[in-house]
């Protein structure tokens, strides 16, 4: 295969490993980073000290953040109801991206992250999960 040829190929695989990455990452990063220490909280029963951006009380909104973090970070990884999960994600951040350039005015460098992570999981919720996760393998396959 030559370089045009390479550069203009619609390589399918390539497109399903880099969802597989994309999906991946996020989902780790997010995970490690956010995800365990709330579900370590909710799972101890350490009292909740949290925002209330959407006026709902702060323990609710630590459960629902907690969820969309750790619970669907994990479906994430392993590509089980992705798209449920990612749109999930997409809400979570959504609001957190708000809250954080609208309420509490932060700069673009507190705004750069949750910006990243809202449209990544605007797109994974566009694009599904690839092939490489169970949901293809157990919904995705005519039987």
């Amino acid at each position: 295969m030559n370089i045009k040829q390479y550069l203009t190929n619609d390589w399918i695989m390539g497109r399903h490993v880099g969802l597989l990455i994309l999906r991946l990452v996020a989902a780790l990063v997010l995970l490690y980073g956010h995800g365990f220490e709330k579900l370590s909280v909710i799972f101890s029963g350490q009292e909740i000290q949290f925002m209330d951006p959407i006026g709902i009380g702060p323990s609710l909104s630590f459960y629902l953040a907690g969820f969309a973090e750790g619970i669907c970070s994990l479906l994430l990884i392993l590509g089980l109801f992705s798209r449920l999960a990612t749109l999930i994600l997409s809400v979570n951040f959504l609001v957190i991206f708000i809250f954080h350039a609208f309420i509490a005015g932060d700069s673009f460098a507190v705004l750069e992250l949750r910006f990243f992570y809202l449209f990544t999981f605007i797109a994974l919720t566009l694009t599904g999960p690839g092939k490489i996760s169970l949901d293809y393998l157990w919904f995705g396959k005519e039987k």
